[in-house]
C-alpha cells in the first residue's frame, strides 16, 4: 500500500493513530468523450474500486461515486456519476484518489499494512530499544526495515522470519534479532 503526503491537508499519519485516508490511485488524463479518467493504480486491491463505491478525490477528500470501472493497459478508466462528458472530468487531473483506512481488507494472521509498522518501537529480544521503524524498502529478495535511533543512525533490517521475531500493533512494538553481521 502507498499513501500520499502533501503540503495542505494531512492525508497521512495524524500524531495519533492511523492514517485517516490512503492513497489508492493518481488520476491522469480524460479517455474518450464520455467522462471516463484513467487512474495509475497505487492499491495492491484494485478490486475494491467498483461500480456503487465511493471514493475520495484530492485533498479536500471529495466523495465522488464510481458508476463504470474497467482496465486499460496498467490503468484504470473510471466513470464517475458526477461528470458526463471529458471536458467536465478534466478537472479531476492529476489528482490523488484515496480510501478510508477503516475500508481497508483484513490481512491474513502475521501480515501488516505498511501504515501498521511505520513509527513502531523496535526493540531486540532482551528489550533494548534500537529505534523506530521508519520506512520499509521493498526488494527483490525480502523487503527491508528502516530503523532510526534517537541519533538518526539508520539500522536496516532484513524481513526475514530468523530476524522479525514478533510484532505487537496493541503495543506499538516490534521484537527483532538483527543479524550477527550487523
Amino acid at each position: 500500500m502507498v499513501s500520499s503526503e502533501d503540503h495542505q491537508q494531512p492525508t497521512g499519519s495524524p500524531v495519533e493513530g492511523e492514517p485517516v485516508y490512503l492513497a489508492v490511485g493518481l488520476l491522469r488524463k480524460p479517455h474518450g468523450v464520455k467522462g471516463e479518467i484513467s487512474m495509475q493504480v497505487l492499491t495492491d486491491f484494485p478490486e475494491r474500486l467498483r461500480k456503487g463505491k465511493v471514493i475520495l478525490v484530492g485533498e479536500d477528500h471529495r466523495p465522488l461515486k464510481i458508476e463504470a470501472v474497467r482496465w486499460h493497459g496498467n490503468s484504470l478508466l473510471l466513470k464517475f456519476a458526477e461528470f458526463s462528458d471529458c471536458d467536465e472530468v478534466g478537472v479531476l487531473r492529476n489528482l490523488m484518489v484515496y480510501v478510508s483506512a477503516k475500508e481497508l481488507p483484513a490481512l491474513p494472521e502475521g501480515e501488516y499494512y505498511y501504515h501498521q509498522l511505520i513509527g513502531l518501537s523496535v526493540v531486540d529480544e532482551a528489550g533494548q530499544t534500537l529505534g523506530e521503524l521508519a520506512e520499509i524498502l521493498e526488494t527483490r529478495a525480502n523487503d527491508v526495515y528502516v530503523v532510526k535511533d534517537e541519533s538518526g543512525k539508520e539500522l536496516l533490517l532484513p524481513v526475514t522470519d530468523e530476524v522479525i521475531l514478533r510484532v505487537d500493533l496493541a503495543a506499538g512494538e516490534m521484537v527483532v534479532r538483527p543479524p550477527e553481521w550487523l
